[in-house]
């Protein structure tokens, strides 16, 4: 059905990787945006990465790797201090991560990885966000907020086995891609409001 393509192209953003100046990566429990992170700075698209998160506002604790459990088993105590586990036993330096490990939801991965861009004094012209699949649109929505001068580039990983192919199978997936749909449009309208009401709407 054409509801169902468009809901597709609207939710599952894909481009083929570019060099760029950041690789981020907003947040989560899944050790697959970290690995796919890690597997684009060994092929030189960036030397730099910023993982953003402290742990869901909602849960207010880190749960662990929601997936390949077996594999990152130790204690972590934030989402940063997880993801930046993952980069390193995939080969990344740590000398190439910086660190933001407060923010507890995306809007404020967004917002805070800025500020710690800023204060490594970092002009980011490019950048790839590396994210769950089903979580790309509202990624750059929000980054490009944060950063309404930069071009990016969405390097998405599969998580659950949901994708752009057979969301709509699956009760897990409809559940995950229309409470995207959802929050794209409640969470922004506050914010797409906010700014215009200071003036800043001409930078989206």
């Amino acid at each position: 059905m054409k509801i169902i393509d468009d809901i597709s192209n609207f939710i599952f953003i894909e481009d083929m990787p570019q060099k760029a100046d950041i690789i981020f990566i907003p947040g989560g429990s899944y050790p697959e945006i970290a690995e796919e992170a890690a597997r684009l700075w060994h092929e030189g698209y960036s030397n730099i990465i910023l993982p953003s998160g402290k742990y869901s506002v909602k849960r207010g604790y880190f749960p662990g790797a929601l997936s390949k459990a077996a594999e990152y088993n130790e204690k972590y105590n934030t989402e940063w201090e997880f993801l930046k586990a993952v980069l390193v036993k995939n080969g990344v330096d740590e000398k190439a991560v910086l660190r933001e490990d407060e923010a507890q939801y995306t809007y404020e991965n967004a917002l805070l990885s800025r500020k710690i861009t800023d204060n490594h004094n970092l002009e980011i012209k490019k950048a790839i966000i590396s994210c769950k699949s089903f979580h790309a649109r509202r990624c750059l929505m929000y980054y490009q907020i944060a950063y309404p001068q930069t071009e990016f580039i969405i390097c998405p990983s599969g998580v659950n086995g949901i994708t752009k192919a057979n969301w709509f199978n699956s009760e897990e997936g409809i559940d995950k891609v229309m409470g995207e749909v959802s929050r794209c449009g409640s969470q922004f309208k506050d914010i797409f409001m906010s700014a215009f009401r200071d003036g800043t709407i001409k930078t989206f």
